[in-house]
């Protein structure tokens, strides 16, 4: 797929130089009937240059079903470039195996990936290119983003690139790339990650005819030591020297690929503009200016796992069902979904506006799995074929600026997954105050759907399962209130869950058939008096029962930091500053364990983390569209007891100089 990726760049990018002598203007956008959440890791955070502006359009991504274009807008704000970890903006606080790049979990349960299409690479998603998370831009020049970071001694060091760039052949057609590493050797012995991602996209968006193009290579290579033997050992000062579960002769490791390509085509007919002089200019035609727009959705992904111990019999494991010489592992999907939908809209430029759509998807799937044979064998592949066919339905209204809502639904009508339904609700009302507007948003839905294959049908050299699971039901209510001009974002979160399926304490898969519920409060704000700064996320949850989900009661993740500009008179030039303390917090409770050979977190009631402090002295500094931050992470290592474990046998990483480099181009 690189290969002919790089072909169309060789095509396109010499076009590209050449359009750059023309005029760009800004291409029409959708029309915007959806506050859907969108991934930070995207947002440009450069500071608006005092002498020249950027001349960036827009930016945005699609829908949940790729049916409308959802902008992001360009965050020109510079704060805490010190959190520069994808992982970390998707979510505030994630359980993690002590080094980045390996696959953690996060603390907020509402943020947690639980689509059964996503289980090979929930523990990663953050980090990745998928057509679910693809950014499309339009730009006026041509747009580069480089970020570099870099921590630790070079024995166990830590680094992470990232490339960005985009440009526009013409006004309509745009196309760009995004390259993204991180290798991470890690502070305790065989503990390495080197995850490479990358994503070619493209767009075309005329007044009629509208394509989108993604497609996206996944490598994401962990090295599994299997945590260390004996907690005592975390006061050593070399950590090198602690000893660990699985190393040496094992030398074990678990890669997960996946690829995916997403194309995306719409044409719109009726609904052209009437010009006119009077205030009805902007007014369509027909019967309320109604529009239709006819879709056609291709998506194809392919997944895969694998996992390798070179010394299978050392102990760590309590089955060997393959051979007691050598694991290979290796378990795939391969999925193609088509949809065909036809969506109306009357103009949004009257007060009262109408939309919807209606369309059918199918799916068609493929799961290979190893089913444990004892030598010579070595197992025999088993092959699932499975298809799908799916309504799809949507209905939005909106009355003038303030207020809207938005109803989507589908239901699995026949095939494997057939009776599995996902309704979606949301009412939004907008205020207009004084320092801005304010947004309140109320959210609900109710989905009834089968678990993933993969809790049903397991093959490997260590475990093997064949279960029956029914179908997991579920109920989430919430509302969330949010005030930029404050920068304030409060929510609400309530789940219902019947059939609540993960790992239980034997590292097997279980199905718990009562009821479970969760709640939770969110709060993100950040308080500023004078120079001095106070940037909050706090998180309060509850599990009904803690025997099968264990949250922590509170999270917390606090920047405290003192903020200066300064002016230098004979050059003109600006330096803003940013110094303070980033500390993460939460209180105790049972973690979830983890399982190298399945790669998946599971239940465990043996140890506790939480109660401990991690603090990161930070420095940040802005010039131009040049950023830098020199941070000591985890300061207090050692110096406030050992318990730095977030999840069991697993520490974090000790007393760490990380510094990093982020530049944008757009002239």
């Amino acid at each position: 797929m690189i290969r002919y990726i790089f072909i169309i760049l060789l095509i396109v990018v010499p076009l590209g130089l050449y359009a750059q002598k023309q005029s760009v203007v800004p291409a029409k956008t959708d029309t915007q009937k959806q506050d859907s959440l969108i991934k930070a890791r995207y947002s440009i955070t450069h500071k608006t240059d005092t002498v020249k502006k950027p001349r960036i359009l827009r930016q945005w991504t699609l829908s949940p079903d790729y049916s409308e274009e959802i902008p992001i807008q360009i965050d020109t704000v510079f704060s805490l470039t010190d959190r520069f970890k994808l992982a970390d903006k998707y979510s505030p606080v994630n359980a993690t195996l002590g080094n980045y790049g390996l696959p953690f979990y996060q603390l907020n349960f509402f943020d947690r990936i639980t689509d059964p299409e996503k289980f090979l690479y929930a523990y990663y998603y953050p980090l990745m290119h998928l057509p679910s998370n693809t950014v499309f831009m339009n730009t006026q020049v041509p747009y580069t983003e480089l970020d570099w970071s870099f921590g630790g001694p070079v024995a166990n060091s830590e680094q992470t690139f990232r490339v960005r760039y985009s440009q526009n052949i013409n006004r309509f057609i745009n196309f760009g790339l995004i390259y993204d590493i991180v290798f991470s050797l890690g502070e305790y012995n065989y503990q390495r990650s080197s995850d490479k991602t990358f994503t070619f996209y493209s767009s075309y968006t005329g007044d009629k005819y509208k394509a989108y193009f993604s497609a996206g290579i996944n490598n994401l290579l962990s090295y599994e030591n299997g945590g260390i033997q004996n907690f005592s050992d975390i006061s050593q000062p070399n950590t090198f020297e602690i000893p660990t579960n699985l190393g040496q002769l094992d030398v074990a490791n678990s890669t997960v690929k996946n690829r995916n390509v997403l194309f995306v085509e719409r044409y719109t007919i009726g609904g052209n503009p009437v010009v006119k002089k009077d205030s009805t200019a902007n007014k369509k035609s027909g019967f309320f200016g109604l529009s239709g727009t006819f879709s056609h959705i291709l998506l194809y992904e392919t997944n895969s796992r694998s996992y390798k111990d070179g010394y299978p019999g050392s102990g760590f494991y309590r089955d060997t069902l393959i051979s007691n010489t050598r694991t290979n592992d290796s378990i795939y999907s391969r999925t193609i979904k088509n949809t065909l939908r036809f969506d109306f809209s009357t103009d949004e430029s009257r007060k009262f506006t109408l939309g919807g759509g209606a369309g059918i998807r199918n799916e068609i799937s493929m799961y290979y799995y190893v089913n444990p044979v004892h030598y010579p064998v070595y197992g025999t592949p088993t092959i699932a074929n499975l298809n799908s066919n799916v309504l799809i339905g949507r209905l939005h209204n909106s009355i003038g600026e303030k207020f809207g809502w938005l109803a989507t639904g589908e239901l699995y009508v026949t095939g494997y997954r057939v009776g599995d339904f996902n309704l979606n609700g949301e009412i939004s009302k907008t205020f207009a105050w004084e320092k801005g507007k304010a947004f309140w948003l109320i959210t609900g839905s109710m989905m009834n759907r089968q678990p993933s294959i993969w809790y049903d049908h397991w093959g490997s050299n260590n475990f093997k399962w064949d279960n029956n699971f029914k179908k997991e039901f579920r109920i989430d209510l919430g509302t969330s209130f949010k005030y930029p001009a404050k920068k304030t974002e409060l929510k609400f979160n309530y789940a219902i869950i019947k059939n609540y399926t993960d790992f239980d304490t034997t590292k097997l898969p279980s199905q718990y058939s009562g009821g479970l519920s969760v709640a939770s409060v969110t709060l993100k704000n950040e308080l500023r008096a004078w120079k001095f700064h106070l940037a909050s996320d706090i998180i309060v949850q509850k599990s009904s029962n803690s025997n099968i989900l264990d949250l922590p009661l509170a999270t917390v993740r606090e920047a405290g930091y003192f903020e200066n500009l300064f002016k230098f008179a004979k050059t003109g030039g600006k330096l803003y500053t940013q110094l303070g303390l980033d500390v993460t917090y939460n209180t105790v409770y049972y973690p979830y364990a983890y399982m190298p050979t399945t790669g998946r977190f599971y239940r465990q009631d043996k140890f506790t983390a939480g109660d401990y402090p991690f603090i990161n002295l930070f420095l940040n500094l802005k010039i131009k569209r040049t950023r830098i931050f020199v941070m000591f992470d985890h300061v207090n290592a050692k110096l406030m007891g050992y318990n730095y474990e977030m999840v069991p046998t697993y520490p974090m990483s000790i007393r760490m100089l990380r510094y990093g480099l982020s530049w944008t181009f757009y002239d």
